[in-house]
């Protein structure tokens, strides 16, 4: 393809993908269809409770189903449940299954396997942790039917079941018993598509084909919500970690969609008559560096302090992360800019100051903190653009103030293993005190959703573990706001507190586009690239 040069490894991955294909194709039935894109990332972890990261969320999204979903609109709207009501009391929430819905592997749906489902997901994720602070218990009536009784009322409900980022996804009951500190081993859902454990080549390719027992709504697809229907027989994710070899395999048709394609390669996709280059996700991405609040030189706020003024004006993060201003969105509200939450309550100075006077600030911080030349220990996966480029511009700033960095190549896969390990660098060789992420708008402009947000002292929260129990109750609070004034104060309030103590840091807030051959239709507005309701010319 004209305007990029494929090297020699580009050229034998190349190679090696069309080999793939071609084998694929040979042992598949003509009529089958293949819908083939390039993921964000390898799929090396399966179970969507034991970790946040996107691709495991993807992969969810794939194989189970949920029991509210987000329409177009933002609205929660029913996806496995068939009816709901909530008492005059507003303490008991009432649910009934849909008739027929089944696993793949056969067997009923059932509230033995939602209600396992509910409290696994509920011990890790900031949404169901949060929920579980006001239910007394959530208890089967019969097979189809259960209920969730509250202590106390929570308005949030709905949201809180419906979340799209880090999904409430329903398995069989004997995967939903795993504690949710293990992972599961078996990956049977009731969604649209089934995974082929047996074709799985972690580093290569992941294979789902269509579910025979999915029992769609009748509802049109929006968004997340409504019918799920698989238009093709089988679905590649086919893993590019090079980002100029993916593009020129979307361009030679090799595949049919990239999910994140790199920023500085879309002026060449936007040039291809047979791609679009959509952005799907309106309300944008933010970016996310979140130290180890457990260990030195963080644990100290002061040292979480300094890294604002590293950021700054987060130019340097912008360029590097999208490099294209209409993508762009320099923002420093903590529940994401564009959204009815956005505040500049609590921001200081660092957004205005010189890089060269937010350098001296920093190193007038880390001193404060009693930093005294230890090793930091960034996390940097390689493979994945908005990480890498967050990790070399933060280790870039953070030698110009007299940081002893270790910056620790490894793969996405490898560093969402790690963040689990609290302990210290010098202890574990696994330690670490910065990794870097991201989180879509729809999860980040919400106190229920916003995984960096609480910060209870039980550690129970996400990796990075800050403990601040005013900031905590602060973000409680907002659930007994009662109006949007009200809420936006307490939002206020709660944001001036966080840059007090600063539980992670937003270096940038983005657009993400996705890149699509002209012979795929269907493709839905979302926060993420679903792969339901596209069909394939």
């Amino acid at each position: 393809m004209a305007g990029i040069g494929i090297g020699w490894r580009r050229a034998v991955a190349l190679a090696a993908l069309t080999a793939s294909l071609g084998f694929a194709e040979a042992g598949t039935a003509q009529a089958e269809s293949v819908l083939r894109i390039v993921p964000q990332a390898d799929l090396k972890l399966l179970d969507p409770v034991f970790t946040t990261a996107n691709i495991t969320s993807n992969h969810g999204y794939m194989i189970y189903d949920v029991l509210f979903a987000l329409d177009a609109k933002l609205e929660p709207k029913p996806e496995m449940v068939d009816s709901w009501s909530v008492s005059k009391d507003n303490l008991v929430w009432s649910f009934k299954l849909r008739p027929g819905l089944k696993f793949s592997d056969g067997s009923p749906v059932e509230t033995k396997d939602v209600i396992p489902s509910i409290k696994r997901w509920a011990a890790r994720m900031p949404a169901g942790q949060t929920m579980m602070k006001y239910v007394d218990d959530i208890v089967a009536t019969d097979a189809q039917d259960f209920e969730i009784r509250l202590k106390q009322p929570f308005g949030a409900m709905l949201i809180a079941l419906a979340g799209p980022e880090n999904p409430l996804f329903i398995m069989r009951e004997k995967e939903a018993k795993v504690d949710p500190n293990a992972q599961i081993q078996e990956y049977v859902g009731s969604g649209p598509f089934v995974f082929a454990k047996d074709e799985w080549a972690p580093g290569n390719k992941v294979v789902y084909k269509k579910n025979p027992f999915y029992v769609p709504r009748k509802d049109p697809p929006s968004g997340f919500a409504g019918a799920k229907i698989a238009k093709v027989d089988r679905v590649e994710w086919i893993y590019l970690p090079e980002a100029a070899t993916a593009v020129q395999a979307l361009a030679n048709g090799e595949v049919d969609a990239i999910e994140i394609p790199s920023p500085d390669l879309l002026p060449v996709l936007r040039k291809n008559p047979d791609i679009v280059v959509k952005v799907i996700d309106h309300v944008g991405t933010q970016a996310i560096m979140r130290t180890n609040s457990l260990v030195p030189p963080f644990d100290n706020v002061k040292a979480r302090q300094a890294l604002l003024y590293l950021v700054g004006n987060q130019k340097d993060y912008l360029d590097g992360m999208v490099g294209d201003e209409k993508l762009e969105v320099p923002c420093w509200a903590v529940l994401v800019c564009g959204t009815p939450l956005a505040t500049k309550a609590g921001i200081g100075d660092w957004p205005k100051l010189d890089p060269k006077a937010g350098i001296a600030k920093a190193k007038e911080l880390f001193k404060e903190a009693g930093y005294k030349g230890e090793k930091v220990v960034l996390m940097d996966p390689t493979d994945q653009h908005l990480a890498h480029v967050q990790a070399l511009v933060t280790a870039d700033k953070l030698r110009q103030a007299g940081v002893n960095v270790d910056l620790q190549a490894m793969d996405w896969s490898t560093m969402t293993s790690r963040r689990p390990i609290k302990d210290s660098p010098e202890k574990n060789p696994g330690g670490w005190n910065i990794f870097f992420t991201w989180g879509g708008g729809l999860a980040m402009d919400s106190p229920l959703t916003n995984i960096g947000l609480p910060t209870p002292c039980d550690k129970s929260n996400w990796f990075g573990w800050p403990c601040d129990e005013k900031l905590e109750k602060l973000r409680l609070s907002f659930f007994d706001a009662t109006t949007p004034q009200a809420q936006k104060q307490v939002v206020e309030e709660m944001q001036k507190r966080f840059y007090e103590v600063v539980p992670y840091i937003p270096p940038a807030q983005f657009l993400a586009p996705t890149a699509y051959r002209k012979n795929l239709h269907g493709v839905l507005d979302t926060a993420r690239l679903v792969l339901w309701n596209i069909e394939k010319e």
